[in-house]
This record gives C-alpha cells, structure tokens and sequence, in this order.
C-alpha cells in the first residue's frame, strides 16, 4: 500500500507546476477574455464618443432646421454635460447594486432610445431637454466600463486594457466626421 506523502505519486503533478506556468496561464486567460470582451466595448465605447462629437457635426442642420442662434445651439449642446455630470454618481451606485453588465446594457438601450428621439426634435426647448435626457441617460457609462474591466482583468493588465479602451475614442473621431 501506498502511503500519501511527499514523495508519493499524489504528489508528483503539484511538484510539476511551477511559477512560470501560473503566468502563462494567466496571460492565456487575460489574452482570451481581452479577445472576447475588448471588441464589444470598445465599439460601445466607440459610440459613446459619436454621441458626443456628432452634436457639433449637426450644429448648422440643427441650427437651420430649429432656427438656434449660436448661444441657443452651445446652451444645448452643453446640457448634454450637466445631466451627465448630476446622474453619474446615482449611476453608478445603481451600476453597484445591479450589477455591471445589466446596467451598462440599460445605459446603452436608454441612451440609444433618447439619441434617436432627436430626429422628433422640432422646438428649442425639446432640443435642450433631449440633450439632457442623453447626458443623464449615458451617465456612468465610461466609470461603468472601467469598473466592469476590473472584474475581467488582473491590476498588472489593466493599463493595458484601459489604453485599449481609450483608443475607441480616438477613432471616434476618425470615423465620426466623414459618416457625419
């Protein structure tokens, strides 16, 4: 009979495994989730940035179509900011208590929904309450995004897959003025 120590074959595979082979393992893993995950959100991301760049691609359709003086077209524009910037904390809190993957779905579908309302807008004042609805609906999108990376990637890659994300952006605006 054999007994179970050290020496014994129950051992023997622990002993094969060495630190090396945790770390390929671990950039096997990170490689195959930044494969699976990174496309999808950086396109989401990607559209984020449209969201916000394409206003200014609008500016004299929307001013000739609403009859926005300059002042009127910046005051609108700028609301997107105030209704991201009052809904992002309670955003993300709710990103917190729902979970990172619904909430971002519903920051998605709702944005989505409220940018697309703005083909209705025929009045001043439905120009600035859309543009606010789109900021409190896209709020906690981009903290959300990081936050959700940092359930998929180890602290060691996140610089990595941060930088991916942000290079959505860049691209946002290389794509963005030629489709506008």
């Amino acid at each position: 009979m054999h007994s179970n120590t050290a020496a014994g074959p129950a051992s023997a595979p622990q002993e094969l495994v060495t630190p090396h082979d945790h770390d390929d393992s671990l950039v096997a893993i990170v490689r195959k989730a930044a494969w699976r995950i990174m496309p999808l959100i950086m396109i989401c991301y990607l559209f984020a940035f449209f969201d916000r760049i394409n206003i200014s691609f609008a500016k004299f359709q929307l001013q000739g179509d609403l009859g926005l003086s300059d002042t009127a077209y910046g005051l609108g524009a700028s609301l997107f900011v105030v209704g991201y910037v009052l809904f992002e904390v309670p955003s993300n809190m709710f990103l917190y208590k729902v979970g990172a993957r619904r909430w971002i779905a519903r920051i998605m579908i709702s944005w989505g929904l409220a940018t697309a309302a703005m083909v209705f807008v025929s009045s001043e004042w439905q120009f600035y309450a859309l543009r606010f609805v789109i900021g409190a609906m896209e709020a906690g999108f981009a903290p959300g995004v990081l936050y959700y990376l940092t359930l998929w990637f180890p602290s060691s890659y996140r610089g990595r897959i941060t930088s991916m994300l942000f290079l959505a952006s860049a691209f946002a605006g290389l794509i963005g003025a030629p489709v506008s």
